[in-house]
């Protein structure tokens, strides 16, 4: 990392041309994979990443540049380039630098990247027995550890000068299952900003059997019906819908550039007032988890939508100065090689008061989307299309046969209005969000909630 003497001269730099503001981002790193199948490991694979990242703003006007070259002969040419983009000057404002002293507030025990491989390998070893002795129609397996350690450190021409070091491990198990005529998967894979002992509270034998699980239950499955009907969805991987459909479209990524259904809303009613909705990047150790956001800025709990009234957008600088609005610390970037934009962190439906029973009443024909699996989404019309990975009718109101081939297709308004019932068993669960800043850790997450009618996609003839 660069010495506050060298970030200020780089700074400084920066300023003699017609920018108003200044940023550099510096990353060290270590990433790691590892890969099995069958109980045998088949890759190993570590990355170290090392670079930095310079940003200039004029208005709101932005010029980026990065390299991995990090000497300071080298910084000063591609400064040098930035300058002129916007215009060099002879002379500019002079920046000092305060270091600032931050909370961690996700500390770790066991540092994944300095762990011993074995230690590692048994951890995945325990997922692949456990699955394969759960069932004898069980046929492959396959588990991947991941963990990251990302050091940064931010700096820019107001004076801020402030380092996090993130850490996070993550293991997926997939499980195959055969009845000797259809082989069907099932898949988990939780994660944390923690270290190893992350496995102690969520072991690698639930891993491996939650995964199996779900592959027996897909193999007795059959044709879901299409059409429009009522649809429960549960806790935890079911928050997507939200993540995808509608949080995008509360990012100032799409907001500041009128690309969103939610532009100039803020203090209108946007859902249900069943729905309280919120993006959190302050819950310790959890997977979409910061210190700070990736200019800097302390991370935040945001409170987008209240009892279905939107109260405020995910913020970062650039956008926020197009829309004449501050950051909300939501700004966030894979790397250094990435110029950040406002992102989501850990975002959630509230929990709420219903409980299953009350759900269930009253469906004579529905869909109980147990795990949703991916999708798409459009954030300008909202539009979205969802695969169902673990689906059963409600018949009569009750849960009746396993389905295969379901999907959920709507609107992001639309479905935010059609949430009639939450409950209170509010779970996050881990996935990977990619956008114009690359690819970031985020948690999903809600309790199980009813929408009213939604557009059933399927595979069975009515």
């Amino acid at each position: 990392m660069l010495s506050k003497q060298q970030l200020q001269r780089l700074l400084t730099l920066c300023m003699h041309s017609n920018a108003d503001f200044a940023e550099i981002f510096e990353e060290e790193g270590s990433s790691e994979a590892i890969s099995m199948l069958n109980n045998n490991v088949e890759d190993v694979n570590r990355v170290l990443r090392s670079g930095i990242g310079v940003r200039l703003y004029e208005g709101t006007r932005s010029v980026y540049g990065y390299t991995n070259v990090t000497d300071e002969k080298s910084l000063e040419t591609m400064i040098n380039d930035l300058r002129a983009s916007l215009g060099k000057k002879e002379e500019g404002k002079e920046v000092v630098l305060t270091r600032e002293t931050i909370e961690n507030r996700h500390p770790i025990q066991i540092d994944p990247m300095e762990a011993l491989l074995k230690d590692k390998v048994d951890l995945m070893l325990r997922a692949s027995h456990t699955a394969f002795n759960e069932s004898k129609e069980i046929e492959k397996v396959t588990v991947t550890m991941s963990g990251v350690k990302q050091h940064v450190q931010i700096s820019n021409s107001d004076g801020k000068l402030v380092q996090d070091t993130r850490v996070r491990t993550r293991m997926t198990c997939a499980a195959y299952a055969s009845d000797g005529t259809t082989l069907q998967s099932g898949t988990a894979s939780p994660g944390a900003s923690m270290g190893l002992e992350f496995y102690e509270s969520t072991t690698p034998e639930e891993i491996g059997k939650e995964a199996v699980r779900i592959a027996l239950v897909m193999t007795q499955a059959k044709p879901c019906p299409s059409g429009k009907m009522p649809v429960i969805i549960d806790n935890g991987f079911g928050g997507v819908i939200f993540h995808e459909a509608c949080g995008h479209s509360l990012e100032a990524t799409a907001v500041a550039k009128d690309q969103s259904i939610f532009c100039n809303k803020i203090g209108q009613q946007i859902a249900s007032t069943k729905v309280t909705a919120i993006d959190d990047g302050t819950i310790p150790n959890a997977w979409g988890s910061q210190n700070v956001d990736d200019e800097g800025n302390p991370q935040q709990k945001r409170v987008l939508i209240k009892d279905g009234i939107l109260q405020t957008y995910m913020i970062d600088t650039l956008n926020g100065r197009r829309m004449n609005m501050k950051s909300t610390g939501s700004s966030r970037r894979q790397s250094y090689k990435f110029e950040p934009t406002s992102r989501m962190s850990n975002t959630y439906i509230a929990a709420g008061t219903d409980t299953f029973e009350d759900m269930l009443s009253g469906i004579e024909k529905g869909l109980y989307a147990k795990k949703m699996g991916g999708g798409s989404v459009n954030p300008q019309t909202g539009e979205f299309n969802f695969a169902v990975q673990e689906g059963y009718l409600i018949e009569n109101g009750k849960i009746t046969d396993p389905v295969k081939g379901a999907s959920l297709i709507g609107n992001g308004q639309e479905i935010l209005m059609n949430i009639d019932m939450v409950g209170e068993n509010l779970a996050r669960a881990q996935g990977m969000c990619g956008s114009s800043s690359g690819s970031i850790p985020t948690d999903v997450g809600q309790p199980r909630l009813r929408v009213s009618s939604i557009t059933v996609g399927g595979t069975a003839n009515e």
